[in-house]
C-alpha cells in the first residue's frame, strides 16, 4: 500500500489523496505533525532525496521564521533534529510506496508517472 506523509490542512497534500481516490490507488495518509517521521525515516528519505536540503521546503513561513544558525545545518544530526522538531518543513507530500521508493510533491502528470498509469 502507498502511504502519504504530509499535512491534513495543506492544499496539496488534499490533492494527492483525492487524486489517488480518484484512481483508485490505496493508499494510508499520516499527518507527520500528528506522528512525526523516525530519525530513520529521515535517514531513509534524505537518501533517495539526495540529502536532507532538498528535503526542507525553503520556501515555506517556517523556514522564513527559523533563526539564522538553525537554517544551516551542518550535519546529519542536525538536521534530523530539524525536521523532527519542525515536520512541517519538510516539502509535502512525500509517498513511499510498498517498493520503499520514496518521491516527493505532487503534479498530476507526476503521479501518473509514478504509478504507470
Amino acid at each position: 500500500m502507498t502511504t502519504l506523509y504530509g499535512l491534513n490542512n495543506c492544499d496539496t497534500c488534499r490533492k494527492a489523496r483525492k487524486w489517488l481516490d480518484r484512481f483508485g490507488i490505496a493508499h494510508a495518509f499520516v499527518d507527520y505533525r500528528d506522528h512525526k517521521p523516525t530519525p530513520e525515516m529521515l535517514v531513509a528519505w534524505a537518501g533517495q532525496a539526495g540529502g536532507f536540503e532538498p528535503l526542507v521546503n525553503k520556501s515555506s513561513t517556517t523556514w522564513r521564521q527559523l533563526p539564522d544558525n538553525r537554517k544551516g545545518a551542518a550535519s546529519d544530526a542536525e538536521w534530523k533534529l530539524l525536521l523532527r522538531e519542525y515536520p512541517q518543513l519538510i516539502r509535502r507530500p512525500v509517498v513511499v510506496t510498498d517498493d520503499g521508493a520514496m518521491t516527493q510533491g505532487f503534479s498530476d502528470n507526476g503521479f501518473k508517472k509514478r504509478f504507470g498509469l
